[in-house]
């Protein structure tokens, strides 16, 4: 059996992401750790534990990072509702919280077993940077670690350079990405076009007779008008799915590239993800923000999307 653990700010695609993880053959989600980002680290434990009550799983849920390292919060409830679960009015959940720091359970749990446990983190990178002010060693520890963040293609969400979760705290980051931990990283730009789930897909999720499966729907609604009134997407991008289904199966991937990639903490570039594609970064004229920048990071360019869509309504139409 794979063991992971979760990093999130739990809004809707995290939710649907979390069901995938839960529901993944051959796979146990150890715990879940909440970090400040789309909603409040409360609110986010709360949709964490809806999902789990929702897929009957018994996993502890530790709440983490409630702000960012350096720059003031900023939350997505104009993409998310303000629950970040599109104010769809769920019940509270039975689930409870577990006791303890999500950066120091992060922590204690890889040095528990180095080696043996994979990271994906869903939202911003606040908690795993303070588990790595805790303890270097956690850079090794950690067997993988998967990234939802960060906009490869040039392309970004919440400023013209940046995506959110990177923008959120681009110091938590750059010290994450900086830390030779062995990272894959899944931008959010992976999620549109035509990975954006279309209007049959949308359909068969709302129709469908498995309760997750309209859950996923339900909760991403707001997300919806969100995506296509300010991002004219043509349907529902899924980040977080997305990024998922490469941690779960990097079979999906057609194209990545191993690169150096610098995230810039001030200026108008902050918080972007800079991607060195030629090896041309490093040099005396570089910006300081490649001073650090490890080798090697694992940069996803193209998934099948076929492949992700499967994964997908696998997860959620399951009893």
């Amino acid at each position: 059996m794979r063991h992971i653990i979760i990093d999130t700010d739990t809004a809707s695609d995290d939710a649907i992401a979390l069901i995938m993880a839960l529901r993944a053959p051959g796979v146990i989600v150890d715990a879940i750790t909440i970090v400040s980002g789309n909603v409040a680290v409360a609110q986010g434990s709360v949709n964490a534990r809806i999902v789990l009550d929702l897929c009957g799983a018994a996993v502890p849920v530790f709440e983490g990072a409630d702000r960012p390292l350096v720059k003031p919060r900023a939350d997505a409830s104009y993409f998310h509702g303000i629950d970040g679960l599109g104010d769809a009015g769920f019940p509270a959940p039975v689930h409870g919280v577990a006791p303890g720091h999500g950066a120091v359970e992060l922590v204690r749990r890889f040095g528990e077993a180095p080696g043996a446990i994979d990271l994906v983190t869903l939202g911003p990178l606040t908690n795993v940077a303070l588990a790595l002010r805790l303890e270097p060693r956690l850079a090794q520890w950690v067997r993988h670690c998967t990234i939802m963040g960060g906009n490869p293609g040039g392309i970004g969400n919440v400023t013209p350079a940046a995506e959110y979760n990177i923008w959120c705290d681009p110091e938590a980051a750059a010290i994450v990405l900086e830390s030779g931990m062995a990272i894959t990283l899944v931008g959010w730009d992976l999620s549109r076009d035509a990975a954006c789930l279309d209007q049959a897909d949308m359909a068969r999720l709302r129709g469908s007779p498995h309760e997750a499966a309209r859950f996923a729907m339900a909760c991403s609604e707001t997300a919806l008008r969100a995506a296509t009134g300010t991002q004219a997407e043509p349907g529902l991008p899924l980040p977080d799915p997305v990024a998922m289904a490469v941690a779960l199966d990097d079979r999906i991937v057609t194209d990545r590239v191993d690169a150096r990639v610098a995230v810039p903490t001030d200026g108008y570039a902050r918080g972007a993800t800079l991607v060195d594609l030629l090896g041309v970064a490093g040099g005396d004229n570089s910006d300081p923000a490649w001073r650090h920048a490890e080798p090697g990071i694992d940069v996803i360019r193209r998934i099948d999307i076929g492949g992700f869509k499967s994964m997908l309504f696998a997860a959620v139409e399951r009893d």
